[in-house]
């Protein structure tokens, strides 16, 4: 019996394949939470899976058990248990998910009699994701005071990357995933706190997590939805074929060169460092063996069209700066075009809203851009192009 408990929110492919992977190989009993009925049913009656990774000098796996699961829809008693006697709360269920599993979190904290803080690590592709979650918390917490939450709870941000490709229809609970990772966590909420730090083997804890989250965003993420967007309109079924058009992957590298011109000015990185990263990125999100389909890459254009996310966010300091953004704008076009997409209602609702609003409108609901700002007007002219 494990003597360290880790509750994981989101039983996916990510959840399995990532954030547990490292959970178990630290020692962790993990506790997976979901509302999926079919899914929790399937961990509960699975007592081990296998986690294959996947490199360019082969394959790797890995067996995962020691770990239970709990449907929050029908035993949120159960859940707020773990938590309140357990060691770390990690989540990987999107970022618009966040404020639905707060509550029970709260109520987990709450609940909490142990010396130690609860570590509470969010791993969504969003900058701040953890600030976001522990806000909701904040809302819901009933019997403890604001002043006295970092004796129950420390929130660390985290930046997340490692790719996880389409599985296969029969995979049950297996995960296949990419060998390389980075996990970074922000150290300083743990630093007022000795022995708060969750011990993790891989993460790597940092003073300075922003140079670090935004890197990933602009580069691995701007780059992966780039080729995603660019490969959707082009009819091209994984990243690797996108990757394989010399088209397609020069768009991909002069949206790189925008944002590696943010990322060195802004971060201090070196030019040299920068480009060794992308060059990395590149041949990795090229890799045949990892059979990423573009729809499923592209999905959820909404938030990716958002204020803070892959294109908008990079190109709204580059256009602040009086820098280029062109390549960032085509990826845009491309995202924009991702419409009515079989299964992603989030395609769908992007075409209704190009086609029900005027394009300064669109603008603003899916940039979040005020009309004065550097960038607006450049945007603005894609989604009428798109909407013609």
């Amino acid at each position: 019996m494990s003597s360290k408990k880790a509750i994981h929110f989101g039983g996916g492919n990510i959840g399995r394949g990532f954030v547990a992977e490292f959970l178990h190989k630290s020692g962790y009993e993990v506790v997976f939470v979901d509302v999926v009925d079919k899914l929790i049913e399937q961990i509960q009656n699975t007592p081990s899976y296998k986690v294959t990774e996947i490199g360019a000098e082969g394959e790797t796996t890995f067996t995962i058990d020691n770990y239970r699961a709990i449907n929050s829809k029908h035993n949120e008693s159960d859940v707020v248990h773990e938590i309140a006697t357990g060691d770390v709360v990690t989540c990987a269920v999107g970022p618009n998910i966040l404020k639905f599993i707060a509550p029970v979190i709260a109520k987990g904290i709450d609940a909490r009699k142990s010396d130690t803080p609860l570590a509470v690590i969010a791993c969504e592709n969003a900058i701040g994701a953890t600030d976001t979650l522990a806000g909701f918390i904040k809302e819901k917490l009933e019997s403890t005071p604001e002043g006295l939450l970092p004796e129950k709870a420390r929130f660390a941000n985290s930046a997340i990357d490692r790719i996880v490709p389409g599985q296969d229809p029969d995979a049950g609970l297996n995960v296949k995933i990419e060998k390389f990772y980075e996990w970074c966590v922000d150290a300083s909420p743990f630093k007022s706190a000795p022995g708060s730090q969750p011990k993790i083997d891989g993460v790597h804890f940092v003073d300075d997590l922003v140079p670090y989250i935004e890197r990933k965003l602009y580069t691995v993420n701007t780059s992966h939805a780039t080729a995603a967007y660019y490969g959707h309109n082009r009819g091209k079924r994984t990243i690797h074929e996108a990757m394989a058009d010399k088209e397609i992957k020069a768009a991909v590298h002069e949206a790189l060169e925008e944002t590696a011109h943010l990322i060195v000015n802004k971060h201090g990185i070196t030019k040299s460092d920068q480009e060794d990263y992308v060059d990395n990125i590149v041949t990795r999100i090229s890799n045949p063996h990892l059979e990423d389909v573009v729809e499923r890459v592209g999905r959820a254009p909404l938030r990716k069209l958002s204020r803070k996310e892959r294109f908008i966010g990079p190109a709204a300091e580059l256009a602040e700066r009086g820098d280029k953004v062109d390549a960032l704008l085509g990826g845009l076009e491309m995202a924009l075009r991702f419409q009515n997409v079989e299964g992603d209602d989030e395609s769908k609702e992007l075409a209704e809203i190009l086609k029900s609003m005027s394009a300064g409108d669109a603008t603003t609901k899916l940039t979040g851009l005020k009309k004065d700002h550097a960038l607006f007007d450049r945007v603005e002219k894609v989604v009428a192009k798109v909407q013609a």
